[in-house]
């Protein structure tokens, strides 16, 4: 006798009727009854083969709700969370960032700014069309270059 055992307690499902769970077994119930409620109800209408087709086509999305798991949601768990996040509650989140500290301080930063933008830079106390060596010799080779 060989027994199944899952690796994961939590996916293990009791299989009640002819090896399926009872939500198997029910969605299963579900799609035969469609099927035959399609077959008596247009049977008048259309010819066996198209018939047949209809019956498949109308019972294979009951047949799906039954197996379809996704997430660990059941097909109508799913279905009612995408419903929710797409059509009832659509909202687009937009992350803005906030620096509270730098909101804090910002007045004082701005002072400092101010203090700082009146102190002469060094450097700029010499006359137009004066070089230091090493801005010459760059001109020169950048001339060329161009040459």
């Amino acid at each position: 006798m060989e027994v199944k055992i899952n690796k994961e307690i939590r996916n293990y499902t009791e299989s009640m009727f002819f090896g399926l769970s009872l939500r198997q077994f029910v969605f299963s119930l579900l799609a035969i009854g469609v099927a035959v409620g399609l077959y008596f109800f247009l049977r008048p209408y259309f010819g066996v083969e198209t018939l047949s087709w209809m019956c498949i086509l109308g019972a294979a999305p009951f047949a799906a709700l039954g197996f379809v798991s996704y997430h660990g949601m059941t097909a109508e768990q799913f279905l009612r969370a995408w419903l929710r996040s797409e059509l009832l509650e659509p909202r687009r989140l937009t992350a803005q960032p906030v620096n509270y500290y730098y909101e804090m301080l910002k007045d004082t930063i701005a002072a400092k700014e101010k203090e700082l933008a009146a102190i002469p830079k060094p450097g700029k106390h010499r006359a137009k069309g004066k070089y230091t060596k090493r801005a010459v010799r760059r001109r020169r080779k950048e001339g060329q270059r161009h040459a």
